[in-house]
């Protein structure tokens, strides 16, 4: 049985400063679950100490029962967890394809890297028609699109999203949060981080709220959504 993904009284610290203060949260197997905060409250550093990119002080992460605190980046890819950076960070100088066979790369076998990018293909249609076009030409949605098909070129069980919408017009905002209910659907377990309440709420299955570097609140995302505690704790 798989347990998913575990953080448990995280301390996450740059310069000796704590970011992160005793997190602890739970994404449960085949959810969306989601983390909402502003800015510089820790989203992002939890997502680095998942990764291992930035090691926490003191807690432990564990996923599916297996303790990965520390574990180093590539490692913690090979077990089947994979991202979507904020502010999408395609190669723009790379071609679509290049740019999803990148998503690949601990994936020795030609046949399964182009069966997987035939199954980006059909779930972004308009990334097969610009496959040869350089990254850096296409629109910052179209980036978004790519972002998410590298992210799942390495075939995930565990997808970390961080702030999806950020710099996106409501329509690919929109796009961009039905392409993740239907990644969702297809099996793909989703830790959503993000700053849009109402729109990641309305996807989620349960949800957190971050402030200041500790859990502030957590529930049904329904319940979130009417919690008048939370849309203070966010918003004031």
């Amino acid at each position: 049985m798989t347990e998913g993904l575990k953080i448990e009284n995280v301390y996450t610290a740059y310069d000796k400063a704590d970011v992160l203060e005793g997190v602890s949260l739970e994404v449960r197997p085949g959810k969306i679950t989601c983390l909402l905060g502003s800015n510089g409250v820790g989203k992002t550093t939890l997502i680095r100490s998942i990764l291992g990119l930035t090691v926490p002080r003191d807690g432990r992460i564990t996923f599916n029962g297996e303790d990965i605190t520390g574990l180093s980046t590539h490692k913690v890819i090979a077990k089947g967890i994979s991202c979507i950076p904020e502010g999408r960070k395609v190669f723009p100088k790379l071609t679509v394809e290049e740019n999803l066979r990148l998503g690949a790369y601990q994936v020795t076998s030609e046949a399964v890297i182009r069966e997987r990018i035939e199954e980006a293909y059909e779930i972004f249609p308009r990334l097969k028609e610009r496959h040869v076009q350089l990254a850096g030409t296409m629109s910052g949605g179209e980036q978004a699109m790519l972002s998410i098909g590298r992210g799942l070129m390495s075939s995930p069980h565990l997808l970390l999203v961080d702030e999806p919408s950020l710099g996106l017009s409501p329509l690919f905002v929109k796009e961009n949060f039905s392409i993740i209910e239907r990644i969702n659907e297809r099996g793909v377990t989703i830790f959503l981080v993000e700053q849009n309440m109402r729109q990641t709420l309305a996807i989620s299955d349960y949800g957190y709220v971050l402030s200041k570097g500790a859990v502030v609140a957590e529930g049904d995302a329904k319940a979130l959504s009417e919690n008048d505690e939370v849309q203070q704790a966010y918003f004031g």
